[in-house]
């Protein structure tokens, strides 16, 4: 049986995940999906997609999507939906589990790692994270669990932008560039959104080429962010990080980019990146790279979340093309020069 890709919704309360998941779940798209609510009882899903108290608690819809709704075991719904399907009990593609506005995404996303079983059956596809426009910046200034969600995240959606100023929207992108620059944001208005900027976007495939990343391996410096949004803005995080001046949210969720034109030894690096993750593993939300190693003529690429991490072998360099590293850290208050001067010494 082929894995069943899976997408996790995040997003602050009243960021409009529901509204987002009532037209995923809603629009004749042909595809049939298995929704998780993974809630704990503070808020719900209208009461007339989900109507159902039972202990198994599926409720399969009019247009053949099936509902879940879990108060324990993420991984015993995954499970149960799986082995339904395997028994051609239940009939799905795809997987969307939508976690509660306080979550921390990042369990989640382990549980399709850590778990053999569900790593067997299930792929996960990516994070997707709703941000609210008109609330955000307080939300990101007083909930870390705010701006995890935007550190986890694959895509990013920006709601209720029809709420604020277009200068507020430009400050919002701005910041939420800086904490997570692979992630690419998009405006929705009342959850429309193509699909395809909703399912396979590969965010956790580690072959996948680079280019679901289009900002990845831009320079990451302070003079371009002007031209990622095409408006010379005179936001104070244009002023030259680092150099005296001070972002100006100094959000505890960074982001920053590694790069290396020489090789790393590769025994070097693993026992590096080894040792950083198990200090620093809780603190680690994504980090990924494309990495130029001694002893291949094949990329390397690498990825992690919290202390999971995988590499994987991709395509050859081409015969014109540079060999570098570039990798990008997301995390929370992660010791910048402990990582660049542990990452040099890696280098042959």
């Amino acid at each position: 049986m082929a894995l069943i890709p899976a997408t996790i919704l995040t997003g602050f309360l009243g960021s409009g995940k529901t509204t987002l998941l009532k037209r995923i779940l809603t629009e004749a798209h042909g595809q049939k999906i298995a929704v998780i609510e993974n809630e704990f009882g503070e808020e719900n899903i209208d009461n007339d997609i989900l109507v159902t108290e039972s202990k198994e608690q599926i409720v399969q819809m009019s247009n053949g999507c099936i509902c879940c709704t879990i108060r324990e075991d993420l991984r015993e719904a995954l499970q149960l939906l799986a082995a339904k399907k395997r028994k051609g009990l239940l009939d799905f593609d795809r997987v969307v589990i939508e976690t509660t506005g306080l979550a921390d995404p990042g369990p989640v996303a382990q549980t399709f790692f850590m778990d053999d079983e569900i790593a067997e059956s299930y792929l996960l596809d990516s994070i997707l994270t709703l941000v609210d426009a008109k609330h955000a910046p307080q939300q990101l200034n007083d909930r870390q669990e705010a701006r995890r969600q935007v550190g986890f995240a694959d895509q990013i959606f920006i709601s209720k932008t029809d709420l604020v100023a277009a200068d507020e929207t430009e400050a919002l992108i701005h910041r939420l560039k800086h904490m997570n620059p692979r992630a690419p944001q998009q405006k929705v208005h009342f959850g429309e959104v193509p699909l395809k900027d909703v399912f396979d976007l590969r965010g956790f495939n580690l072959n996948a080429k680079l280019d679901i990343d289009p900002d990845f391996l831009k320079e990451e410096d302070e003079h371009d962010h002007d031209h990622v949004h095409g408006e010379h803005c005179d936001h104070p995080s244009h002023q030259h990080e680092g150099h005296g001046h001070h972002h100006h949210h100094d959000d505890d969720v960074k982001s920053f980019v590694y790069r290396a034109d020489r090789p790393f030894d590769p025994a070097r690096l693993e026992d590096f990146l080894g040792a950083i993750v198990n200090i620093y593993g809780p603190r680690m939300l994504r980090y990924k790279g494309v990495l130029h190693m001694q002893g291949t003529e094949r990329k390397v690429i690498f990825q992690g979340v919290h202390q999971l991490m995988g590499s994987d072998l991709g395509p050859a360099w081409g015969p014109d093309e540079k060999r570098n590293s570039r990798m990008v850290f997301i995390g929370i208050d992660l010791p910048r020069e402990i990582l660049e001067q542990g990452l040099e010494q890696c280098l042959v």
